[in-house]
């Protein structure tokens, strides 16, 4: 077993993800009064950097944090910015993205879901014919969707949007992107962006990140019905997070102080290079394990190149290799993975994370200890189906990945 987890297995999944020393440093915080100016300071930073990450310099736009899961950011949008019977258009592309058309439903919206085949992005001429077929009040995609890994690019999305129906709002999932794919608020005209804590952006789980833009805010201000949420209510969220972002003291509920700064800390590293950089070296790592499933004969769940994510990989398991029995044995030699979330065949495909910490400290150790307990585990699958074969006389096993749709 390598040093690196000689006592607690390399975290490789995606999220919760491995953490920078210098987060937990920032989380073990004395405890402090919420109202105290020095955490109105350290607030006001995190909010601040967060427009620098969304890459957005519209002063109107409005970054919020608040005490939550990431799926908070689900409840948030469907009880702000629809209104109960208004119509959604749903890209579905995994387990996720289904999950948000739910909530949605849950409030009373009117969702329709576009499904794609499991692995697929959706298609642009779909998703045109639909938007023209139908005046949606919002266009619902998830950015990655970790069950699958499947990337579904925004800028063409946006462009598309933009030309056939302009007033429809853009509403992005980023939990699996935002911090190791390129998100452009401005430039693509997002509406409402989505993200948590607990995946690349490197910290622990318990925030919800949410970017709202000024068209998306006076919608959300002249809707007719009231918010059916009472803590998820832009409302009484807005001016806490205004007063936050000038360093003043504010209060609707209170913030988990630790976990604040816990993601200063972690914002301060991830602007300390070029985004565009960072984004490179996700690339780069998760460019490396697709090339070590390659060498093992197996395949990803995302179809096509250009639609397979950075920061996350799902991949296909020899026919015979259960995901519990794959992540078992790699947990063995000190690496925990994740297993498929597809309801069905979940048991067939695993999850390996490359995002955050893993992929941006100085070694980079991390992800090929991972590549590597993964190639000690399949291979010796692979060694006892030939004995297997000599044994019983059979001529051949195969790894046949089936065609699923998700969402049918």
């Amino acid at each position: 077993m390598h040093i690196l987890n000689a006592i607690n297995p390399i975290l490789l999944t995606p999220g919760p993800v491995e953490m920078d020393p210098e987060v937990l440093k920032a989380m073990s915080h004395v405890a402090e009064s919420h109202f105290s100016q020095a955490f109105c300071n350290t607030f006001g930073d995190v909010l601040s950097m967060l427009r620098r990450l969304f890459q957005s310099e519209d002063p109107i736009a409005q970054p919020f944090v608040i005490a939550g899961s990431g799926s908070l950011g689900w409840d948030f949008t469907a009880t702000n910015f629809i209104e109960p019977g208004e119509s959604v258009l749903c890209l579905s592309t995994g387990f996720f993205a289904d999950a948000f058309e739910m909530c949605l439903s849950t409030y009373g919206a009117q969702s329709k879901k576009l499904t794609v085949p499991f692995g697929a992005a959706p298609d642009l001429e779909r998703v045109e014919e639909e938007l023209r077929a139908c005046r949606y009040k919002a266009l619902i995609v998830t950015h990655v969707d970790t069950s699958t890994g499947v990337l579904t690019p925004l800028e063409p999305l946006s462009a598309m949007l933009k030309r056939v129906s302009p007033e429809t709002l853009l509403v992005v999932d980023g939990v699996a992107s935002v911090a190791c794919e390129e998100v452009q608020f401005d430039v693509w005209s997002v509406d409402v962006l989505v993200t948590g804590s607990q995946k690349a952006i490197g910290c622990p789980p318990g925030l919800s990140i949410i970017m709202v833009s000024g068209r998306a805010l006076e919608v959300a201000r002249t809707r007719k019905a009231p918010p059916a949420s009472w803590y998820a209510s832009l409302t009484r969220w807005l001016p806490i997070m205004q007063k936050y972002e000038n360093k003043e003291p504010s209060y609707f509920a209170t913030p988990p102080t630790q976990i604040i700064h816990a993601l200063h800390a972690s914002l301060t590293s991830i602007l300390s290079l070029p985004l565009e950089e960072r984004f490179r070296r996700h690339k780069e790592k998760g460019d490396q394990v697709k090339s070590g499933l390659a060498e093992l004969g197996l395949t990803p769940v995302a179809l096509q190149p250009e639609y397979q994510s950075n920061g996350v990989t799902a991949f296909w398991l020899p026919e015979g290799l259960s995901s519990k029995a794959l992540l078992s044995a790699v947990l063995a030699k000190g690496v925990t993975l994740s297993a498929g979330m597809h309801p069905e065949h979940g048991s067939k495909y695993a999850r390996f994370g490359h995002m955050g910490y893993s992929v941006m400290s100085e070694s980079g150790l991390r992800i090929d200890i991972g590549i590597e307990a993964l190639r000690e585990t399949v291979i010796r699958f692979y060694d006892s189906q030939r004995q297997t074969v000599a044994t019983e006389g059979y001529t051949e096993f195969t790894n046949q990945p089936q065609s699923i749709t998700v969402g049918a």
